[in-house]
């Protein structure tokens, strides 16, 4: 008897990261893992088989709607794996807005409401419609669900998710969502099953990748976060600008003559650290640079990313724990030790041997902070 097969899809700004799990009794173990970076070209497929991994070219060309991208990757998937017994296809979703609290199965009307808030996230959301519809097109007997990163914030007081703005624009939905509240779930689920004490007390997490923010946590529930309305909020991103002055968007329509598209295209993709540095937004590129522009592109990253884990520790009223996961968290030594150095009057120490050979817990015995290092949910 066949086992039934679950394909899930985790787009982020500039990749889409493919998982494949068997089913037995509920249970989900993963059997296979795929990633597509569109920064690469030709477009490669990464896949992993076990211990086994691969990188295979792909010959579609990236068009609007995806299909011809997906259908050959579903057709190299189904050479290593028996895609015949898929039954479902799990999407991450970037934005549930206040309808969505939890799961949803994906039907016409839910696939509407998700793209009419294509607009609070431009960069993701997209992607998550292009990828339904073209499974749609493609397998359209297979049963579809979402699960949305702004539903785990939603444990968030209306005192934190508030601006100091007209009231009446926070029931029009203008207020703090907060985003990779997927990530943060799986992350704290881990940190419970390890350090279940830690988990029940005062965590931030920083969720460090292409995208990145940061995250309050008490009790195991989303207390406040770094990102708030949009995706550009909080710290700077590879390409997103993070927090900004209103004043500055104001005076680049009205002084500097851009218009709201060009702006809207600076803070999304021409910012954060491609925008200072001038180089590259990929944080492993500026750390083998040795131009200064790379230095202070990096050094503005672990600033802000240590000033905002000072301000969730005080929406906390103290700090227990600091985890660190996603790309950057998880693989840059450099990054976390730059970031609890900042930190250091919390009474944060790293092991540097921790550090440097990304062990799990890689803060010292006299840290009186935890720190540590997760992989961030795929």
């Amino acid at each position: 008897m066949s086992t039934p097969l679950l394909l899930t899809f985790n787009p982020g700004s500039s990749t889409i990261k493919i998982g494949l799990f068997s089913v037995t009794a509920g249970e989900a173990t993963r059997i296979g893992q795929g990633m597509i970076d569109f920064r690469q070209q030709p477009l490669r497929l990464h896949l992993s088989n076990g211990s086994k991994t691969g990188e295979i070219p792909l010959k579609a060309a990236v068009t609007e709607d995806l299909h011809d991208v997906l259908d050959e990757t579903l057709g190299w998937f189904a050479t290593h794996f028996p895609l015949d017994d898929l039954v479902s296809v799990g999407h991450r979703v970037v934005h549930g807005g206040d309808r969505f609290a939890g799961p949803v199965a994906i039907d016409g009307d839910t696939l509407t409401a998700i793209a009419e808030l294509v607009p609070l996230a431009p960069l993701h959301q997209p992607q998550s419609v292009r990828l339904i519809r073209a499974i749609r097109h493609l397998r359209p007997h297979l049963v579809q669900s979402a699960s949305f990163d702004t539903a785990f914030h939603r444990t968030q007081t209306d005192l934190v998710r508030r601006f100091a703005i007209p009231r009446e624009f926070f029931d029009k939905g203008v207020k703090r969502y907060g985003f990779h509240g997927l990530s943060y779930q799986f992350v704290i689920g881990q940190l419970a099953r390890q350090f279940p004490q830690l988990a029940r007390g005062k965590v931030v997490a920083a969720h460090l990748g292409s995208g990145a923010s940061l995250c309050a946590f008490e009790a195991g529930k989303s207390c406040d976060t770094s990102m708030g309305f949009s995706t550009l909020d909080g710290i700077p991103m590879a390409t997103r600008c993070g927090a900004l002055d209103a004043g500055v968007v104001l005076h680049l329509v009205e002084q500097q003559g851009l218009g709201i598209k060009e702006v809207e295209k600076m803070l999304y993709e021409k910012s954060g650290l491609l925008g200072v540095s001038g180089i590259s937004a990929d944080s492993r590129e500026l750390q083998a640079s040795d131009r200064p522009e790379a230095r202070e592109a990096l050094a503005l990253f672990a600033f802000r990313v240590a000033g905002e884990t000072a301000r969730l520790a005080t929406s906390l009223g103290g700090l227990d724990s600091l985890v660190f996961t996603a790309g950057i968290g998880e693989h840059q030594p450099e990054t976390r030790r730059a970031v609890c150095e900042r930190l250091a009057w919390l009474d944060i120490e790293l092991d540097p041997q921790a550090n440097n050979g990304n062990a799990r817990l890689i803060s010292s015995a006299r840290s009186r902070v935890a720190a540590s290092r997760y992989t961030e949910v795929s």
